[in-house]
Order: C-alpha cells, then sequence, then structure tokens
C-alpha cells in the first residue's frame, strides 16, 4: 500500500485532470479546519497561527495519506483584506460579518498584495507544504469565487442588482475576477498545483443569470490558469444542478460537487465536457455523523455507480471540525482496497436512528413562522446570505412574523428535514410551505411572500 502511495499519489491526481486513463480513483480530502482536530488546535488557531497549521497539515497528509490536498480552506481571506469584518470560531472557519459595500455602489481599486492580512502566513505554510510533501501529494489553493467576493462586499444587495443595477454588478464582478486572478498568482507562485475557485453562491441563481453576469468571469479565470500552466477546479456548494451546464462551459478542469447534487446525474454531464468530477460524501448524514461503516458503503456506492475516469473521490465540501477520524480512515481504505472494504461491510445494515421530532401545527399559528434549513450558516455562506435575508425582513417587521433556523448538523434537524420533504440546502419554509430552495431571494420578493400568508 505504502509503495503504490509513492508511486501515483500527486501523478493520480495530475493524469485525471489531464483526463487520463488511472488505475484507481484519486483521494482528495478537504480538511480544513479538521486539520486541527488532529493535532488539538482549534480552528481559529489553524487559520490564524502558521506553525499550527503546518502542523495540522502535516497529520491530515500523515493519517489520511491524500493524493490531493488543500492548504487552507477559509473563503474570508479576501473579504478581510478588502475591509470585512470576520466573526472568528473554535470549530469552523470565520464568518463574514460587515459588508462595507452595503449602503454604497462603489468598486475598489486596491488589489491583495502579499503583505496584507494573512496572506504572509499562507504563503509561508504553501511553501512548507510544497518542500515537505510536493513530490507525492498535488497541492490545492483554494481562493473564494468572483460572486461569493462580490457578496461579501455588497452582502444580499448584490441578489438585487442582478435585477436592477446591471452595469454596476458588472463592473464590480470585473473587479473580484481580478482579484481572483492576483490571489491565484501569488498561490501559484507558493507552488499550489491546482487552483480551485470556490463560489458556493453559484447555486442559488439561475441559469439566465449564470450566464449573463458569471459565464464571462470563469471563463476568464480558467483561461488564465491554463496560461499559468496550472490545473484548475470549479467547487460550487448548495444544489447547482441547474447550472452545471453553464459551468462547464467557462472550461474548468474540474468541478466539484456537494451532497446536494446527484453525482451520477452531475457526471453525465460533466463527462459530455471531458471534465473531471469531484465529490461528493455527506458532510453531516456520513462523515460527522454516521459510523466508519456508513462512509465505507457510501464511497464503494460512487465507485460501483460511476465510470472512474474523470472521477475523484472528495467530501462534498469543508469537512466539519469534529469528523471522527475513524470515519476517513474508513474512506481511504474503499478507495485504495475496495475488496477488503467490502469484507468490511458484512453483515452491515446502516442504522436508521429515529430521532422524533415535532413539527408546528402550520394551520393554527397567529403570525408567519420563517424557517430557513442550512447546513450551518456559520460555515456555508450560501446558507448565511439566506439567513440573513430571513433575519433583514424580521428586523423589519418585529414581532409581526417569527424566525427559526434549524441546521443540519443536529440528528434532530436532519430528521426535521426528512420529515418536511426538503431535498436540498439551504432552503426556506413560510408557514410550512417551501418558498425558496437553493436560491436566495430579494428582499421584495421574500416580503411578498410573508404578505401572502399574513
Amino acid at each position: 500500500m505504502e509503495q503504490e502511495l509513492d508511486l501515483i499519489g500527486k501523478e493520480l491526481v495530475i493524469k485525471v485532470l489531464e483526463h487520463e486513463d488511472v488505475p484507481r480513483v484519486p483521494w482528495v480530502p478537504f480538511a480544513g479546519v479538521h486539520a486541527g482536530k488532529l493535532t488539538g488546535y482549534t480552528g481559529e488557531e489553524v487559520l490564524t497561527d502558521g506553525e499550527k497549521l503546518l502542523e495540522s497539515l502535516l497529520a491530515v497528509n500523515e493519517i489520511y495519506h491524500p493524493d490531493g490536498q488543500p492548504v487552507l480552506f477559509d473563503l474570508q481571506v479576501e473579504a478581510e483584506i478588502l475591509g470585512c469584518d470576520l466573526v472568528w470560531a473554535e470549530k469552523a472557519p470565520p464568518s463574514v460579518a460587515s459588508h462595507p459595500l452595503s449602503t454604497e455602489r462603489r468598486v475598489p481599486g486596491h488589489l491583495p498584495e502579499r503583505d496584507e492580512g494573512r496572506l504572509p502566513l499562507i504563503l509561508d505554510v504553501m511553501r512548507e507544504m510544497k518542500r515537505e510533501v510536493g513530490d507525492q501529494t498535488a497541492l490545492y489553493g483554494l481562493i473564494c469565487g468572483p460572486f461569493t467576493i462580490a457578496s461579501h462586499l455588497r452582502g444580499t444587495e448584490v441578489f438585487m442588482d442582478m435585477f436592477g443595477q446591471t452595469d454596476y454588478l458588472h463592473e464590480l464582478l470585473t473587479f473580484t475576477t481580478d482579484v481572483n486572478r492576483r490571489m491565484a498568482e501569488l498561490y501559484i507562485d507558493a507552488g499550489m498545483d491546482v487552483i480551485a475557485v470556490v463560489d458556493p453562491l453559484v447555486s442559488q441563481i439561475s441559469p439566465a443569470h449564470f450566464n449573463e453576469f458569471l459565464a464571462e468571469p470563469f471563463t476568464e479565470i480558467f483561461a488564465f490558469l491554463r496560461e499559468r500552466e496550472v490545473y484548475s477546479s470549479f467547487f460550487v456548494c448548495g444544489d447547482a444542478t441547474k447550472n452545471l451546464e453553464p459551468m462547464s462551459r467557462t472550461e474548468p478542469d474540474s468541478i466539484s460537487i456537494d451532497e446536494n447534487i446527484d453525482i451520477v446525474e452531475a457526471k453525465q454531464i460533466t463527462d459530455r465536457f471531458n471534465i473531471a468530477l469531484g465529490g461528493n460524501i455527506p458532510l453531516t448524514t456520513r462523515m460527522l455523523m454516521g459510523t466508519q461503516q456508513d462512509n465505507v458503503r457510501y464511497v464503494l456506492d460512487i465507485l460501483d455507480r460511476l465510470d472512474h475516469k474523470n472521477l475523484i473521490i472528495s467530501p462534498g465540501c469543508d469537512m466539519p471540525y469534529d469528523v471522527p477520524p475513524e470515519n476517513v480512515v474508513g474512506i481511504v481504505q474503499a478507495i485504495r482496497e475496495p475488496e477488503r472494504a467490502r469484507e468490511m461491510l458484512t453483515g452491515y445494515q446502516e442504522e436508521e436512528v429515529e430521532v422524533s421530532v415535532e413539527l408546528p401545527d402550520y394551520e393554527s399559528l397567529d403570525k408567519p413562522l420563517i424557517e430557513v434549513f442550512t447546513l450551518d450558516s456559520a460555515t456555508c455562506p450560501a446558507c448565511g446570505y439566506m439567513l440573513h435575508a430571513a433575519q433583514r425582513a424580521a428586523d423589519e417587521l418585529g414581532d409581526q412574523v417569527e424566525l427559526v433556523e434549524y441546521k443540519f448538523n443536529r440528528p434532530e434537524n436532519v430528521a426535521r428535514v426528512k420529515a418536511m420533504g426538503i431535498k436540498s440546502l439551504p432552503s426556506m419554509l413560510i408557514n410550512g410551505d417551501l418558498v425558496f430552495a437553493s436560491v436566495i431571494p430579494s428582499h421584495r420578493e421574500l416580503m411578498e411572500e410573508i404578505e401572502k400568508r399574513s
């Protein structure tokens, strides 16, 4: 096993990104703050202390034997440099707490420099990782995509810009695309083999809006990466099924998806464009809450259902901090030694954890009830912006409405999602009616839906 790893780790990832046949499917764990779990450091510590980050990344490399590995999974690095305030957490990446352009339509002119924000720390760790494991592990540099950076700057106003301020939004996206190029240049110079453009909010817009506002920026970014002779990944969270074909037309080397998307359906689309597909082990129901056998079974099912060409096995997104390491070790076993892993499943039956939940009596409510179902608004940008949209409406209406968030990282909320028949996250319900699924509403749209139920 060790000899095989030495021979085909980094090389395996590169061959898949070059669309060649490979002897087995490569494994790329997105261990962001989870890396700190392995070394006893908090999420904030690994994202702000270079020595602790490096120690934690090397632990990921040693324990999880990745073929490819991100150095950092933090979509707020650019936002922090551009003037957004952050709120830090022990077991999650920071979240954006302020939006400097929320009340003014202005296009910044300053691009990130290598000595700003946390970039000195990040670039040093990238260079160290390149020296330590770069010969055998493909290193991923993750940058925040142009639309999500725009949302960090504008807040939920960016969705209203799509309808009433299109010229301004195009100008702002031209700037955020330049930010992407600058960040990519810095990470490439620090030795990254793959630049992943992570844009969770792509799942929250229509294909028409993608084509109008984002097709050109992403096409330019991936063309730029080809010119720099590095590989690319287009990383989207949420149910972006409707946008997979437009995304593919921007010509990335690979696309990464999460559990909201049917991976079989997704691969049918990406195969038409000869694009590699990465994903999509469920973060909560399998990696965080499942058993080792649950995770083995899920990965074997992926391997059994899909053509192995143009395929990378990964978690659906940034792994939760408290994922049991033995679950990840089981995933490695399933990928590297599938026949032995099948033996582990002898007599296996997935346990159905019965958690009873009491649903509201929607017919008897005395005021509108807004329920926002999220993966976790603290760690999922799309979830955070959907919750923010609901909170804005609730603040405006005061005690005329009630608002509650249900995070998918708790067993009772998993049961609630199943009981309500919710198929994708984030989703928003009003009085039990699903009104927005993987689409962040404008303020006007949301207020109209609330008014209908008042």
